[in-house]
């Protein structure tokens, strides 16, 4: 039987949803060219080490070794995502996006034969989605790119060693990014209206993601094509520059964006300076989120002004949750709604998306 999920193919991370589920799986969209490894001590969890060799008819290298997620961060030859990248045509997306369907798929059922090669099949129905810009001309080769069989083998990762996992999708419904989070908003798990405003309102959406910002107007749960709007621009560059700038003042290197996100959110400013103490990088970040809140604001403000008929914006994603203080003293006497989970809610909505479909298509399993 296909279990049917939400996948949220982040460019800083990758989260999954199973259905009956409600705590998501998160793996950084960040890989490094696998090799073996020297392991005094194994790690308590096989999301520290994905250590895997991933086939797909998709991907143009196949039967690679790779390093994924938070073991690649680690690693100076890690490879994060750009602006140049496009993710519904990113090998690297699609890379630890299997891996993550793979684990999300045996999670909990055993721990196999180690030593031996066990080949386990699982097969899924997903709900994804697209930014704005990309949506209308990359999400028939995106689905395509998903939907067949693939291959992830884990190689030496703890309790899935040298276990093979077959992953079958089905099908796969993909969605615009930031109106699937307020379908999610605006429904209960079983789809019944939960909120009136949200779903029978006129709604501007600003889901702020890692390389792009993407603002989707929502009219009763439609999309509005005139003045839905997307921009190629999001947290990476800032990031980017907070981490030059670290580097430059304080000679202390992040080795991935990802290890400056984590500290972001434990609110971890703090660094070990070599033989010189502590310093802390909070002016730093304060100065590229001030700037980043300030352009998020104009955006809105520009597309308000074109839509004056729009009821409310919601400021979603994970760089809502980065920004909020910053974003909330830019606006002003400007009402912007913000939600918890912030960024998790696009992946709960694919999920809810692709049940609505299934539902209305009287799908049998």
């Amino acid at each position: 039987m296909a279990k049917l999920a939400g996948i949220d193919v982040g460019n800083d991370s990758i989260k999954v949803v199973l259905d009956g589920t409600y705590k998501p799986l998160i793996v950084p969209n960040i890989i490094t060219p696998g090799y073996d490894r020297h392991i005094l001590q194994e790690e308590d969890s096989p999301l520290k080490a994905l250590d895997v060799i991933v086939y797909s008819p998709a991907l143009k290298q196949n039967n690679r070794r790779w390093f994924v997620g938070q073991l690649a961060t680690e690693l100076e030859d890690n490879y994060e995502l750009e602006e140049t990248d496009n993710k519904a045509l990113s090998d690297q997306s699609l890379i630890v996006a299997l891996t993550s369907l793979a684990y999300a798929g045996v999670a909990g059922t055993g721990n196999g034969n180690e030593g031996y090669a066990q080949t386990d099949e699982v097969e899924f129905i997903i709900g994804t989605g697209l930014p704005v810009r990309t949506y209308t001309k990359f999400h028939e080769s995106f689905e395509a790119r998903l939907i067949g069989e693939h291959e992830v083998t884990f190689v030496t990762s703890p309790q899935l060693r040298n276990r093979r996992i077959k992953v079958r999708i089905r099908r796969a419904i993909v969605s615009i990014e930031g109106a699937a989070a307020l379908f999610n908003l605006a429904t209960h798990d079983n789809l019944q209206v939960r909120d009136e405003e949200i779903y029978n309102g006129c709604i501007g959406v600003c889901e702020i993601g890692s390389l792009t910002t993407d603002l989707p107007v929502v009219n009763r749960m439609s999309i509005d094509n005139n003045f839905s709007y997307g921009e190629q621009m999001g947290m990476a560059n800032y990031l980017d520059a907070i981490m030059r700038d670290v580097e430059d003042t304080y000679n202390y290197s992040f080795p991935s964006r990802a290890k400056l996100v984590t500290r972001v959110k434990n609110r971890d400013w703090t660094i070990q300076r070599i033989g010189e103490g502590q310093a802390s990088i909070q002016p730093i970040v304060n100065q590229y989120f001030e700037r980043a809140a300030q352009r998020i604001v104009d955006l809105i403000k520009k597309r308000w002004k074109k839509y004056p008929d729009i009821q409310c914006y919601y400021v979603i994603g994970g760089g809502a949750t980065a920004l909020k203080s910053h974003i909330l003293e830019a606006a002003g006497p400007i009402k912007l709604r913000f939600v918890p989970e912030s960024e998790l809610q696009n992946v709960y909505g694919y999920l809810k998306v692709a049940r609505s479909r299934i539902n209305q298509a009287g799908y049998v399993e």
